[in-house]
């Protein structure tokens, strides 16, 4: 399936229909963001046999210079139908922002909403991009599920629906006048039918069949095993209890090249990270890092009083690393999310990545980090919108290209202070 070039379903007020979506890709020194039509057409199809038939049979339409294009044209009939991601029903989008704000609702609203925006910028359709410059309400949405908590998220909510009940129809009004629907050739849709049909029997015989009058009994084995796992569950607790004790925490770092574990305490406000000099020491395995901390090292944590304790339980071999959520960092995606813009990010993994790159430098003394990421420098204002939405301020515009390579370069930075000890 050619990335760059997505099959995607619109619920509109005719019924469901289909067509091609070209997210913002560059050419030169251009960005470009296109749907499949042709000057001020938006084209659309009633089903999947025929896109993959216009797709073959046309080279008249916006999409035909995209480097991608030569792709999508190859593709059999069933990888042009849209995943579930990829499916808007416009239609019901006010019934949607009636029900209550759970993450499943938000989410699906968001995506509904932004794509109705990308199709008022691509297609300059006036009246769709007066409601959201006029409603910048609207990218408490994109934020995901704190800002519909308590009373002033339900008024919020209740706020935004009654926003979408008033405006809709004159949203739904301007897509409409831009639809068309191209003539197709009908031995291509044929061809088209025949391989979706194909594709369809393929996955029924893939299917394996499950026997409903099975009775999964638990058994003896199964019984002890339950009672294994809550043994762990006890350790794992003891082992929480020890490293709050000494006051480190054990953390583990994923990059794009291995996982590491390592340690961190704060004193005071002061982060302090198992290494030396800025430099932090990784480990790609627990026992490496307790061979480590058994042998007498010179590292900042042996300072510590409780450090003791530490290299006692390493040398007995009795020392566990159990990370828990807040201290797992995983780093690979981020810079690919921020440029897909704010309403894609991992909000809760991007701000640990902040107190991560954050830690390093102030444990280097490095200013760098926070310079990058202060809120007058387009990626800290990113950032901060990101991680602390308001919904009355608005959300930053793409395309996010430089913060993307911004985030990069704190990651290059931050993985050279990383020295990998075992």
């Amino acid at each position: 399936m050619a990335g760059d070039i997505v099959p995607i379903e619109l619920g509109l007020t005719d019924g469901n229909s289909f067509t091609l979506w070209a997210p913002r890709w560059r050419e030169g020194d251009d960005e470009w963001e296109a749907f499949l039509g042709l000057d001020e057409d938006l084209y659309v199809l009633p089903g999947v046999a025929e896109l993959a038939a216009f797709v073959r049979t046309n080279d008249d339409n916006d999409l035909v210079e995209h480097p991608a294009w030569p792709t999508i044209v190859g593709v059999q009939a069933d990888e042009l139908v849209p995943d579930e991601r990829h499916t808007y029903d416009l239609v019901g989008v006010p019934e949607l922002a009636a029900e209550d704000p759970t993450p499943e609702v938000i989410a699906e609203l968001e995506d509904a909403l932004e794509i109705v925006r990308i199709l008022g910028e691509v297609c300059e359709l006036t009246a769709i991009t007066k409601f959201f410059n006029g409603n910048p309400i609207l990218g408490a949405v994109t934020t995901g599920t704190r800002n519909f908590e308590g009373r002033e998220g339900t008024d919020l909510w209740v706020r935004i629906g009654r926003l979408i009940a008033k405006h809709w129809d004159d949203v739904l009004d301007a897509i409409d006048e831009v639809i068309t629907t191209p003539a197709v050739d009908a031995k291509a849709v044929e061809t088209a039918e025949a391989e979706l049909e194909a594709a369809a029997s393929a996955e029924d015989e893939d299917e394996p069949e499950v026997d409903e009058d099975i009775e999964i009994v638990e058994t003896a084995d199964e019984s002890e095993d339950d009672d294994e796992d809550e043994d762990e569950d006890d350790e794992d607790e003891d082992d929480d209890d020890f490293w709050a004790s000494v006051g480190i925490d054990p953390i583990r770092i994923v990059t794009s090249s291995n996982e590491y574990l390592t340690l961190r305490c704060y004193l005071g406000d002061d982060p302090v990270f198992l290494g030396a000099k800025g430099k932090i020491f990784v480990f790609t395995s627990p026992r490496a890092l307790s061979r480590f901390l058994a042998d007498d090292n010179t590292h900042d944590l042996s300072e510590l009083s409780t450090f003791d304790d530490v290299r006692t339980e390493a040398t007995n071999g009795s020392l566990e690393f159990d990370v828990i959520d807040d201290n797992v960092y995983v780093l690979p995606g981020l810079a690919t999310d921020i440029a897909d813009g704010p309403r894609r990010m991992d909000r809760d993994q991007l701000d640990l990545a902040v107190e991560l790159f954050t830690d390093a430098a102030d444990y280097a003394d490095d200013d760098t980090v926070n310079e990058a990421l202060g809120t007058s420098t387009p990626l800290g204002w990113f950032v901060d919108y990101t991680v602390n939405p308001d919904p009355k301020r608005m959300a930053p515009s793409g395309p996010f290209d430089n913060e993307a390579e911004a985030w990069r370069a704190l990651e290059h930075d931050f993985e050279s202070r990383l020295v990998k000890k075992g």
